[in-house]
């Protein structure tokens, strides 16, 4: 487990890079976890994305697969893949603060 320093706050983060406690996130956080995946600027598609992955898994305890994001979020698979390149299920989850899907190499 680290943890590094994001606005001004020691984070701790799993072994995966992902956020270990979830109410450490918020938007800002989102922000700059967006930026450390190469994703300079968080648009309406990108919240879209994010807020449906945190609401799935407040509600079922896991973060969602690629398959769920696309059926049931609203975003086909070839624009998740240009709002999260190089695997769209995983970056969502960690700018989401969430650990990563339950399949997820």
């Amino acid at each position: 487990m680290a943890a590094r320093e994001i606005l001004g706050k020691m984070l701790e983060f799993d072994t995966d890079n992902h956020l270990k406690n979830r109410d450490d996130w918020n938007e800002q956080v989102a922000i700059e976890l967006a930026k450390e995946e190469g994703i300079l600027e968080l648009t309406d598609r990108h919240w879209l994305v994010i807020n449906f992955m945190r609401k799935e898994y407040m509600e079922k305890g896991n973060a969602p697969s690629i398959r769920k994001l696309t059926k049931e979020s609203g975003v086909e698979t070839k624009e998740l893949y240009s709002l999260f390149p190089k695997g769209p299920a995983k970056k969502a989850a960690k700018v989401a603060g969430l650990p990563k899907p339950t399949g997820c190499i």
